[in-house]
This record gives structure tokens, sequence and C-alpha cells, in this order.
């Protein structure tokens, strides 16, 4: 991706995600959007008639720090609340440039505070793909030292964690050159264990994690150190690296064959965290 600047405007333009509507289809689902107190919009996708206990899953979306938008992972989320009978939230936040760290990240934060409040979730994921996966991994950080949301698990797809990255693996999809211009765009100076969460000394004490990440992206080798690092802090830990996959492969393959193991591995872990006695994020590490 030939990601600057220059090009940012007409690629933001180009994007085009389904709308809830769009994404629900027919299915029995309701959403409705909520405009939080400083303008950040969550919006809120859920059963019909959801359960007491229902879990939460709080979504941030990716985009390397710099474009996209809350309906990015609409497709993502709607099979998940069918399969678990999650309540989930996605969440609009702040975009570098305009806007470097902290305000992302105190968006997203802002949010999960307010889902949590308003459904009172006994089970409550927070989770993203790419920069939403990185925002996930520093939300949590953030309520661990905040006193804040109690949180069931991280779900990490291909997060965005280390602004040190100097793999320069072939990746079609997301290269060194984009990622160091998200960072930049992000941090604009400033360096942040809680924007580049690679860069936290203490990991103990977080919740449960699942870290995904192809074998052939940019984000393999710093994903599998984080998920390391988590391990031997003592956080439950799973983590797959798909071989041969490229950054975001379930969105761009939906059909391949690596995008059905890597679902069903998540929808795996996901039962075994939200299932009483199930082991939730035992394994893998």
């Amino acid at each position: 991706m030939n990601l600057s600047a220059e090009t940012l405007p007409a690629i933001r333009a180009s994007f085009r995600n389904p709308t809830p509507p769009e994404a629900i289809g027919d299915r029995d689902i309701t959403w409705s959007d909520h405009t939080l107190d400083g303008g950040v919009v969550v919006t809120v996708l859920q059963p019909r008639h959801p359960r007491p206990d229902a879990p939460g899953l709080y979504s941030i979306h990716g985009g390397g720090m710099v474009m996209d938008d809350r309906f990015a992972d609409l497709p993502r989320l709607v099979p998940l609340i069918e399969e678990f009978g999650f309540v989930c939230a996605t969440v609009e936040y702040r975009l570098a440039p305009e806007h470097p760290h902290p305000a992302p990240l105190e968006d997203c934060y802002a949010g999960l505070v307010w889902f949590a409040s308003a459904f009172g979730f006994e089970r409550l994921v927070v989770g993203g793909g790419s920069a939403g996966g990185g925002l996930s991994a520093g939300v949590a950080l953030l309520a661990r030292d905040r006193g804040g949301p109690a949180l069931a698990g991280q779900l990490l797809l291909c997060p965005m964690l280390d602004d040190r990255t100097s793999a320069d693996l072939p990746d079609l999809v997301w290269t060194k050159e984009a990622n160091d211009f998200g960072w930049r765009s992000l941090l604009n100076g400033q360096v942040s264990p809680y924007a580049a969460p690679a860069r936290m000394a203490d990991l103990s004490g977080l919740p449960p994690a699942f870290v995904e990440v192809g074998g052939a992206e940019l984000f393999r080798d710093e994903d599998a150190a984080y998920a390391q690092r988590l391990a031997r802090a003592g956080v439950p830990t799973e983590l797959h690296v798909w071989a041969e996959a490229h950054h975001g492969f379930d969105r761009f393959a939906p059909e391949a064959e690596v995008t059905r193991a890597a679902l069903a591995a998540r929808s795996s872990w996901l039962r075994r965290l939200l299932t009483p006695g199930g082991g939730g994020g035992g394994g893998g590490l």
C-alpha cells in the first residue's frame, strides 16, 4: 500500500464498508448508535432478545491508526453475535495524523467504560485487528492501570504493537513503509507504552489473550514476541501463527482454508473463555 500524507485522503475516500442494515441482513439482530460525552460514537449490535447473561464484545477497528471506520469489522461481528449471543459495540475513534496519541486510545477507552457501565457485563472481551488489535492491547493496559472495567479476555488479531518494527517481510497488504507512516502519524514524536504496547515493561495482571498473526506478514515477529511475554508474565495466552498468510487474510480471503481454520480457532478460544470451567484462555504457550 502506497500510504503517505499525500495519498491518505484518496485512500480514505476509497473505503466502502457495509452499513449495519447491510451487514445484518435478515438476521434477528438490532443496532443503535450512541454518542457519548465528548463526541465519541459507539454502535451497539445485539440479538433482538439477548439473554440476561449475554457476554459483551467491544470491537476496535483497524486501519493503521490513520483510516477506516467503526463499520469495518461488522462482517466479523455479526457471525459472533449469532454464535455466542454477544452484545457487541464498535467505536468510532479519532484518527491520526489529525489526532495523534493519546486521542485514539482515549476515545477507545471512553467507549469501553461507557459500554461496560451501560450493560453491566459479567464477561466482557475487547478485541480488534491490526491497529484495532494494538488499540485493544492498549485499552487492556489502561483498564488494568486505571482500575477500569474488568475484562474477561483480549482478542488480538494481527495486532499493531511495536513502533520499532524492523522486519521487512514481503507482505502485499501492509508494508513497512505504510507501517512507518502509521506510527509516525500516531506518535507525532512521542513514545508511550500505551500507544505501542510492546514497549510496556510489565504485562502482568492482564486478561487472557488470543494472539493471531500471519506467517508472511510484517507483524509476525512482534506479535509472537508479545504473546510470549504475556505468557511469561502469567497471562493465559494462546498464539496462532498461520503459515504463508498475509495481513488481514480473513478479510481478503474469506473462503480460504486458512481463514476457515483461523475462524474455528477463534471460536474455540471464545467458547472456552466464556464457558465456566471450559478452560478459557488456557493453552497455546
